[in-house]
């Protein structure tokens, strides 16, 4: 993934964030559209999470990007600590890069 398409994933975001209230006028969504849209934001980020951390290049590759990952969401699901996680998450692949 380049960063061109980072760059045009995250304007658009910014464009349905902006967008939206505009042309609701005021008015809520309704719940259900609500919902499903509250409910696309964590499979979208995994998704993208998985195309960095398995690909290369666009082919599929495991490598110790993958390790770390794992390593943070194990840390993360137990403490519920961000930064704990991303050091756990640094230190396993730098580990694992070393072997």
């Amino acid at each position: 993934m380049t960063w061109a398409t980072i760059a045009a994933v995250a304007a658009v975001c910014v464009a349905l964030r902006i967008a939206a209230p505009l042309l609701l006028a005021g008015r809520a969504l309704p719940p259900g559209v609500e919902r499903r849209l509250d409910g696309t934001i964590v499979p979208l980020l995994a998704a993208l999470v998985a195309m960095q951390v398995l690909t290369t290049r666009g082919e599929p590759h495991v490598d110790a990007r993958a390790a770390g990952v794992a390593a943070a969401a194990a840390v993360f699901l137990v403490r519920r600590s961000l930064v704990l996680a991303l050091a756990v998450a640094a230190g396993v692949t730098a580990a694992v890069r070393l072997l």
